[in-house]
């Protein structure tokens, strides 16, 4: 290896030089001792589990959800460095949600705080919501203006995740119980429903039925190999379709959601998880 070629390699695998800032103002604020920090761009990981539990969760579950979902639909990282807090369990995840942020998180798994620019985990409930929440940031950098069914569709595919042909797909979770309960019961709303909620009707919905709804919509899709080309759609004609039924509706080659809808609940009624 010449000379050049070993600084260019040098220059492609060390951390920016604001990380390195960046680490040094995080060590001044974490809660005490038994902390792990682990540069992974876009992100800087910190837990409080065993050093190689921390540096593991860094490469397996971050770096591997960030390549993957990059490659799929993210051309531009986050502005800013964010910050991946791991908890090892409940009590130190609501003491420190407490102690760094001043929250008190309204759910046992994680989410992501925009305001604090972190991502903040209990993660003794596995990997599934940390890549859910890793979603969000992308989506906020090159999405602008993105509604919440699809922000939350796209983070919730990926609660349950694996890799098919070296690309990321959603796998069923347990999102499909309450799904098909809904649909059996006939109270399911349309996909023009779902599509025009506003942000406050789209978290306002206490059964979750709005997730599961976008998320297995976005799972037809995937199985269909449409998913990609109507994330990009959508994004293009973003300022025409805000909502992206114009897009659902090409993408689909059909006016007639309702006819779509019944064949989609055919789908997802002969799913299955656990």
């Amino acid at each position: 290896m010449t000379p050049l070629s070993a600084l260019a390699l040098a220059a492609a695998v060390a951390p920016a030089p604001d990380f390195d800032a960046h680490v040094e103002t995080l060590r001044k604020r974490l809660p005490g001792p038994g902390f792990t920090i682990v540069v992974q761009p876009p992100f800087v990981v910190v837990g409080d589990e065993d050093a190689a539990t921390v540096r593991k969760r860094a490469v397996r579950t971050v770096q591997w959800a960030v390549d993957r979902l990059k490659a799929e639909y993210f051309e531009k990282d986050p502005e800013r460095i964010l910050d991946v807090w791991l908890f090892r369990d409940a009590e130190s995840y609501r003491r420190n949600a407490r102690a760094i942020f001043g929250d008190e998180p309204d759910t046992p798994f994680g989410y992501y705080s925009a305001r604090h620019r972190a991502l903040v985990m209990n993660i003794a409930t596995g990997g599934g919501t940390l890549v859910h929440e890793i979603v969000h940031p992308f989506v906020e950098a090159n999405f602008p203006g993105c509604p919440a069914w699809f922000n939350e569709g796209l983070g919730s595919l990926y609660e349950q995740a694996d890799e098919r042909d070296g690309r990321i797909v959603g796998l069923t979770n347990w999102r499909l119980a309450g799904l098909q309960k809904a649909i059996r019961a006939g109270k399911l709303g349309s996909f023009e429903a779902l599509l025009g909620t506003s942000t406050s009707e789209f978290y306002g919905d206490e059964k979750g039925t709005n997730y599961a709804q976008a998320r297995y919509l976005l799972y037809w899709l995937q199985e269909e190999g449409r998913l990609r080309d109507f994330y990009r759609r959508f994004h293009k004609d973003r300022a025409t379709d805000p909502t992206g039924l114009a897009t659902l509706r090409a993408v689909l080659g059909t006016d007639d959601l309702a006819a779509f809808r019944k064949k989609w609940e055919r789908f997802v009624l002969g799913l299955r998880f656990g």
